[in-house]
């Protein structure tokens, strides 16, 4: 379905903005408080393991306040001290205004005591303007490409609490925002779902493919081969005609180089080389390669070679161990160190890399590694130590031929499903961006069902 436009529209004097309902008012974000934007402390805290949660950008990125992801607990006496510079209210609206997310927003939807940090600026709407159609406002495509044209940069991209409390807002009355808020929260809704339904399904995908790599490899492709005890109790057990053998035994693990190394009065070369974030699960991310200045005699001591399975020594739990073969995409290519590259010696590099990719093998390096709160790390000489499973070269081949086709069917459905995702966010955007800024009439359509298409008469 198509939705209407105004019947009048003037020039709202803002670039970004454009044309605007005749009857609408603009204003600054400043006139349309009930107090001055603030922000919270720029000091940091004491954070005690327990106490009043302190919240900051990464508890807002997702745009609800995530009290999962808070920075960290302060106690009640500096939540008192905090308080009276800004204390939270339901309604409130947060705008993060320096980090990754700067422009990001959330509103306060619960009445539980908590504080906030200074990436944040608290918005407070008057009389004149609800707080659902204001959050809806800033979401919109045209104030954030206000806010990107409003970035400074200094260690990181921000946006100062002048710039913010002079950005237009355009305003309609009050029952008008008040239907445009809710002909959004139904429809955004609706779209939530959609996109919750596609994730949903990207995960059991990727479940999914995951369970068959780590079958395949463990038991094989015939249900009726006989069986045997492997001698590792967390494998269980394995046809009886594979070998079960340590990694130490079938490749070598060639560590990387480390960084800040004093390169004085040496002979040096300036060579690309990988670092975690290149090295993804199943593939590599190869757009932004980093180059790095090492001894010339250094070189063949770290250069990667075709065939190599790349592995990250840690970081996130996700990233622990992840990684895929090199077939040297870049020429003379060299590893740092939080990156290993496994070298086969008697074995094939795609069977490594799946039995690297298993769920068994990522049930060793979790238990092998060092670990902290969300980190991980392992070395070397326990990678050294994984127990490898070995078919006969032409049954590793069918099993492979066997993965090749099956997983590439269900990243093709991956595919599918994050396209349909990024469609309907974007949709989702759009639709935002044209209710608040008056591009269609959605004043007689709060109680119509169907969500729209977006084609503006």
């Amino acid at each position: 379905m198509s939705l209407p436009r105004y019947e009048q529209y003037k020039d709202s004097g803002v670039e970004w903005l454009g044309e605007v309902p005749a009857h609408w008012d603009i204003y600054t974000l400043k006139q349309i408080v009930s107090q001055p934007i603030t922000d919270g402390p720029h000091e940091t805290p004491n954070f005690p393991h327990e106490g009043i949660p302190f919240v900051s950008a990464e508890a807002v990125s997702s745009g609800k306040i995530d009290f999962t992801k808070i920075r960290g607990f302060i106690s009640q006496e500096d939540h008192l001290q905090y308080s009276k510079k800004y204390r939270p209210q339901i309604g409130d609206i947060y705008m993060v205004k320096s980090g990754a997310t700067t422009g990001v927003t959330a509103i306060v939807e619960t009445e539980q005591e908590f504080n906030i940090w200074s990436p944040l600026a608290a918005i407070r709407c008057s009389h004149r303007a609800v707080p659902f159609f204001v959050l809806n406002f800033i979401r919109s495509r045209n104030f954030q490409e206000a806010v990107t044209l409003n970035w400074s940069f200094g260690t990181q991209q921000n946006i100062g609490m002048k710039v913010i409390e002079n950005l237009a807002v355009a305003l309609p009355p009050v029952a008008e925002q008040t239907a445009i808020a809710a002909f959004l929260d139904r429809e955004t809704a609706k779209m939530d779902d959609l996109i919750a339904e596609q994730r949903n399904l990207i995960g059991l995908l990727k479940e999914k493919r995951q369970a068959l790599i780590s079958h395949a490899v463990t038991k094989g492709l015939d249900p009726a081969a006989p069986m045997k005890d492997s001698g590792v109790e967390w494998l269980g057990k394995v046809p009886k005609h594979w070998d079960v053998t340590r990694l130490k035994f079938v490749a070598k693990v060639q560590t990387g180089i480390a960084k800040g190394k004093d390169n004085t009065g040496k002979k040096t070369i300036a060579v690309p080389y990988l670092r975690v974030a290149n090295v993804q699960n199943g593939y590599l991310a190869l757009d932004d390669i980093s180059t790095i200045a090492i001894p010339v005699e250094e070189m063949a001591r770290y250069r990667l070679q075709q065939g190599d399975v790349l592995m990250n020594e840690g970081g996130d739990f996700d990233k622990l161990g992840r990684g895929h073969v090199w077939k040297c995409a870049i020429d003379n290519c060299i590893h740092q160190n939080h990156v290993f590259a496994v070298r086969p010696i008697t074995i094939c590099s795609e069977w490594l890399n799946q039995i690297t990719s298993s769920d068994y093998a990522q049930f060793y390096f979790m238990t092998r590694a060092k670990q902290s709160t969300n980190l991980a790390s392992i070395s070397s000489t326990n990678i050294m130590e994984l127990p490898v499973v070995i078919p006969l070269v032409v049954e590793q081949q069918s099993i492979l031929h066997f993965l090749d086709h099956e997983t590439t069917k269900i990243d093709d459905l991956v595919t599918e499903a994050e396209t349909a995702t990024i469609l309907l966010q974007e949709r989702r955007t759009a639709l935002i961006s044209a209710a608040v800024t008056g591009k269609i009439d959605v004043r007689n359509r709060v109680a119509v069902q169907p969500a729209p298409e977006l084609e503006v008469a």
